[in-house]
């Protein structure tokens, strides 16, 4: 996600930019040309190479949006081929704000000087409890387990492995000299990591599937 991508979507602190010709106020065009060079704008810093490390950062922060959208189309009866997978909307709630913290922390990591935290300790602490809500209705865990079983649970591994991803991406700027990270991005990423394996267990109790264990392979 570049700095324009987020505008686009209307991360704040930024308000959407407009023409102003002859009166009329006309809406940003959707490609500037600004990035034809390799390179995109933060967010009251300098303009940087698209594959600079904070770039890297939110933009996977993104991409682990994005899937928990797709995430999401199990949830509800009538958007989306995947139909009803008896998630139900509670389920959905939780996914939808988990989206909107990751669009504050993908806001806050594209500032290299932000004025406040976005991300909290409370933010950590709300979804530990969904962690354990959801944990304490599946049965105890005492082995590996595959990424595997119903669609709904397959995708949410991916979802959590492209969360891990992002955990290490923002793992990795918090180790470049001189740069600053919102205080609890690390944590927070790292729970709901952990909310998307108790998740797709979920999924697969909810199919009437059992976890698919982990057996060393035999030459």
């Amino acid at each position: 996600m570049t700095g324009k991508d987020m505008l686009r979507v209307g991360i704040r602190p930024l308000r959407q930019e407009v023409n102003v010709r002859e009166g009329v106020r006309e809406p940003m065009k959707i490609y500037t040309k600004t990035g034809d060079a390799g390179e995109t704008g933060l967010f009251g810093g300098p303009r940087v190479r698209k594959d600079d490390t904070r770039i890297e950062a939110f933009g996977t922060v993104d991409e682990l949006n994005s899937q928990i959208g797709a995430v999401r189309t199990f949830c509800g009866g009538d958007q989306g081929s995947g139909g009803h997978q008896g998630l139900g909307g509670d389920l959905d709630a939780l996914l939808r704000h988990v989206q909107c913290d990751l669009f504050e922390l993908g806001a806050q990591l594209a500032t290299p000087k932000p004025d406040a935290e976005r991300i909290t300790p409370r933010h950590v602490e709300a979804i530990e409890q969904a962690i354990d809500r959801y944990d304490a209705t599946l049965p105890p865990l005492d082995c590996f387990i595959l990424p595997a079983g119903s669609p709904a649970a397959v995708a949410m591994h991916v979802a959590r492995t492209v969360c891990r991803r992002a955990e290490r991406r923002v793992v990795a700027l918090a180790g470049r000299p001189g740069a600053s990270i919102p205080s609890n991005a690390i944590e927070y990423l790292n729970r709901v990591g952990d909310l998307l394996f108790v998740l797709a267990r979920h999924a697969n109790a909810v199919a009437g599937l059992r976890d698919d264990p982990w057996h060393a392979t035999t030459p």
